[in-house]
């Protein structure tokens, strides 16, 4: 199974690396290399620069979205505070300048493509919303995002991973880990999952948001994952 993992100017490195290394270690330890592991930009092989001073990815391969398998979106990195008008290059910045470039249209095929589950990790949900993509998806971002998500028409849960079908996003710098852990059980089956947790030596956190099952009466203010 393909898993491609979209780099972009301006990337957070953990959102990058973390779903890697778990997809790496259950593809190579316990599926017999199922996994087909990339790292992709929409502009194809390239050098990538992080927004974690400087840091570099190569990027090996164009985003393909009529590839069957899963696309994982990762977040921004830089200053949270900053004035763009004197060319901050914040976080809200990277991001909408990541949703206007030509990864979007090539994400929106993968949408469409019943073959695909796109995942985001941290802010990369954010920027998928800026971009048009997630009107009327359960999604989740980083804590600091999930005020704009309603502006762009998306339904902000509060938890950890929000499976919302062919899209599943999580929030938090972290939640890398648990998207692909999710993701792995999701598609192999909990004993997988839980020989690369013991790999690791992490546990998941939270519980995986679904709209299944019976609602609460009431939901109380849950603080962001």
């Amino acid at each position: 199974m393909p898993v491609q993992i979209v780099l972009f100017d301006g990337f957070d490195p953990l959102d990058v690396i973390a779903p890697f290394e778990v997809f790496v270690a259950g593809s190579e330890y316990f599926l017999d290399n199922a996994l087909d592991i990339a790292l992709v930009s929409a502009e194809g092989a390239r050098d990538v620069v992080s927004g974690s001073q400087g840091l570099t990815l190569r990027a090996t391969a164009s985003l393909d979205p009529h590839r069957p398998g899963i696309i994982v979106v990762p977040g921004a990195s830089g200053p949270v505070d900053g004035d763009p008008d004197q060319g901050a290059e914040t976080i809200p910045v990277l991001l909408a300048r990541f949703a206007a470039t030509g990864a979007i249209p090539l994400i929106a095929e993968a949408m469409h493509n019943p073959d695909v589950l796109v995942a985001a990790v941290c802010g990369g949900s954010l920027a998928l919303a800026m971009g048009g993509l997630l009107e009327g998806r359960n999604v989740v971002t980083h804590a600091l995002g999930m005020p704009l998500l309603d502006a762009t028409g998306a339904t902000a849960v509060n938890a950890r991973v929000v499976d919302d079908g062919d899209l599943v996003t999580a929030g938090g710098v972290t939640s890398g880990l648990d998207l692909a852990l999710y993701l792995l059980d999701r598609q192999f089956g909990p004993r997988i999952a839980h020989a690369v947790e013991g790999l690791f030596e992490y546990e998941r956190r939270g519980t995986v948001w679904r709209a299944e099952g019976t609602a609460p009466a009431t939901v109380p203010a849950i603080p962001a994952a």
